[in-house]
């Protein structure tokens, strides 16, 4: 019933203006359509809606991802706008070399972390052929 469904990520802010701000200063991020309370940006291939929100997710656990071609270039340019990257055992420069336990496409991924204005745990994945 649902493999055909569009599917789309809500991510809650507890100041949008604050995070409308931060998406677009450090990702380069505009969204494409706006409402009272929300903000909604598409992406080549997704959707995902920054919500306001008295609630707080505990940013324990990847919320929202982008896949990318190049890892580092794109660690490398989110820094250079002051993304800050989590560290965890195992990173190199703030990348992880996942091998074939997490759930992801092709035989493995590199991932790496950031949270946004809000505290929301940001992923970025390179799919490993």
């Amino acid at each position: 019933m649902l493999n055909s469904a569009r599917i789309e990520a809500r991510v809650p802010t507890q100041d949008l203006e604050r995070a409308r701000r931060w998406y677009a200063e450090k990702l380069g991020l505009n969204p494409v359509e706006e409402r009272p309370g929300g903000l909604r940006y598409e992406g080549a291939s997704g959707v995902f809606c920054l919500f306001a929100s008295a609630g707080a997710a505990d940013g324990s656990f990847t919320q929202l991802a982008f896949y990318v071609d190049d890892i580092e270039a794109t660690v490398a340019a989110l820094r250079e706008r002051g993304v800050v990257f989590e560290e965890y055992p195992g990173t190199v420069g703030g990348i992880m070399e996942i091998d074939g336990n997490y759930p992801s496409k092709g035989r493995a991924e590199r991932g790496a972390w950031f949270r946004d204005s809000e505290g929301n745990m940001i992923g970025l994945g390179e799919v490993v052929e």
